[in-house]
């Protein structure tokens, strides 16, 4: 009975170890699942960890490295941040012929939508063609509701320019590909590609606008061919405005084949005449041959040179003249003997040192190369007044500048200059000879024996010199001339060059001049001169644009 109880009890005993060591198991079993997926999760975490890590720096780097699509230009922005063009999303509707069901009733509905347009050839050949690109929403609408089958959509990155024709010649054009073919956008195709951020230009919509309408209206009372206007700061080279005339609009993307429409303020090269006689004057100073007050005595009215005669522009210049007095008047013979002191190579040196004699780099490819010229006593003589010898507007704003700002070193930029940039100016010329060349500038403006009365603007302090040459065609000089005026002002402390042209201006009958210089009105245009047609204008240009210079400049 004893061993039965004993037995018993060691089997229940047996029992409950062998139901601990089962549990246990279990417990051990499920514990390690446990940890295993535990160890799952923490992998995976870490895992999703670096993945997110990888991804944020990826994030990073893609903001810092900017990739623009194929299509699109950065924007273009004058120098108060006003937008000039910008690259937007637009809308092109075409016209498939092939698809169209009713050509009668699709050209009637076309011709309410589109009362200025012609589409009646175009509809009844089989070549796809656009009825209108960038369309507007209230016709893209009206359009569309035609419900022709045969009506395309496309949406295209497209740029587009705001102020129509005001930048032309600066901006000039893109092609189908949004690829630049002339002007900034040619010029700085790649930045414009490349970059997220704006192009900022130099120059002041406010300034371009009113020159432009200034150049329209000469236009009218001349009846020019065409005109040019550039104004510049001296002493750092910006252009603030840039006008030439005529001009296109950029927005229509035509192909332009007229030469009258050039670049005149970069890309004509002419004889502009007497504006040269400053060049002659001031490097007379620089060589030390003449001063202002140099007397020049006996002065012929006609001399001649090889077959040629050179003559005197008036009869009623006198014969005795200082070196001062022969600029302020105007004096061809006067300007010879100055030139002829100077020397062939030291004249030729000072005007290429001013940068008027070789082709100028500039922040558009439309530059004109002045004619080289074949040096010698008669090329002397005449290039001392201004005569068969040649360059470019931008390049005599760029030389008037340089003798005027002091006589430091300028190069003409397109481009707004951060003032913030301590750049160090290079002097090229002494300091006293800009003030003797100033003093000169101003007498032709408010003396009366000058010839740029009409620019004697009040307020403005201006100096200048005035231009009249015949347009040479062929070798052989027309009657047709080349009217230029240079302003600088205000006079006593330079700030701006003004160059003004009018191509081939013609003499107004009914037009009524209002004198600056003393009182009273003239009618009628009594000479065909720099000084009665592109003064005139310049000091138009001076009066409205003045207060925007002196507020913000």
């Amino acid at each position: 009975m004893k061993n039965k109880i004993k037995n018993e009890l060691f089997v229940e005993d047996y029992d409950e170890k062998f139901l601990y060591k089962d549990l246990k198991n279990k417990i051990n079993i499920s514990f390690n699942r446990i940890a295993f997926i535990f160890f799952v999760f923490v992998v995976l975490g870490i895992i999703f960890s670096i993945k997110a890590s990888y991804f944020g720096f990826k994030k990073e780097n893609i903001k810092k490295t900017y990739v623009p699509s194929k299509d699109y230009r950065s924007s273009i922005l004058d120098r108060n941040g006003n937008i000039i063009a910008k690259t937007v999303n637009t809308i092109n509707v075409g016209i498939n012929p092939k698809l169209v069901i009713d050509k009668k009733k699709l050209l009637l509905n076309l011709k309410l939508i589109f009362p200025n347009k012609n589409f009646n050839k175009k509809i009844y050949k089989e070549k796809f063609f656009y009825v209108e690109k960038q369309i507007n929403q209230e016709k893209l609408e009206k359009i569309m509701l035609i419900g022709d089958k045969s009506i395309i959509t496309e949406e295209k990155i497209s740029r587009i320019y705001p102020h129509g024709e005001l930048y032309s010649h600066i901006l000039g054009q893109i092609d189908d590909n949004n690829n630049g073919i002339s002007g900034i956008e040619k010029y700085f195709d790649y930045e414009l590609r490349s970059s997220k951020n704006p192009l900022e230009l130099s120059i002041d919509t406010d300034l371009q606008y009113l020159i432009r309408n200034e150049l329209i209206n000469a236009q009218e009372i001349f009846k020019n061919i065409g005109s040019a206007a550039i104004l510049m700061n001296v002493n750092s080279g910006e252009v603030l405005s840039m006008v030439s005339l005529p001009d296109f609009d950029l927005n229509e993307r035509k192909e332009i084949k007229d030469l009258n429409y050039i670049n005149r303020a970069t890309k004509g090269v002419y004889e502009l005449g007497s504006v040269f006689k400053t060049f002659t004057f001031a490097a007379g100073l620089k060589e030390e041959v003449i001063e202002p007050g140099t007397e020049f005595k006996n002065l012929e009215k006609s001399i001649r040179c090889g077959k040629n005669t050179i003559k005197e522009y008036d009869d009623k210049i006198p014969s005795d003249l200082t070196a001062e007095q022969i600029l302020i008047r105007s004096g061809n013979i006067g300007s010879v003997r100055i030139g002829q002191k100077i020397g062939i190579e030291k004249l030729k040196y000072f005007l290429d040192q001013i940068g008027v004699l070789n082709k100028i780099n500039f922040d558009i490819e439309e530059v004109g190369t002045p004619l080289q010229l074949k040096w010698g006593k008669c090329k002397l003589a005449t290039a001392s007044y201004g005569h068969g010898i040649t360059t470019t507007p931008l390049q005599l704003a760029k030389g008037y500048s340089i003798i005027s700002n002091g006589g430091f070193e300028i190069n003409p930029t397109l481009i707004k200059i951060n003032l913030n940039n301590d750049v160090k100016k290079k002097r090229i010329l002494k300091q006293e000879l800009s003030k003797k060349v100033n003093i000169a500038l101003r007498k032709i403006v408010s003396s009366e024996e000058g010839t740029a009365g009409q620019a004697n603007v009040s307020g403005y302090e201006v100096g200048g010199k005035t231009g009249t040459a015949q347009k040479s065609f062929e070798g052989a000089y027309s009657k047709e001339k080349i009217n230029t005026f240079v302003a600088i002002f205000p006079i006593s402390k330079p700030k701006f060059v003004l160059v003004a042209l009018l191509d081939e201006p013609k003499i107004s009958k009914d037009y009524v001049y209002k004198y600056r210089n003393k009182k009273g009105s003239y009618k009628g245009t009594p000479f065909n001169t720099a000084g009665w047609t592109t003064v005139e204008i310049a000091g138009k240009i001076i009066e409205k644009i003045g207060p925007i210079l002196a507020t913000k400049y």
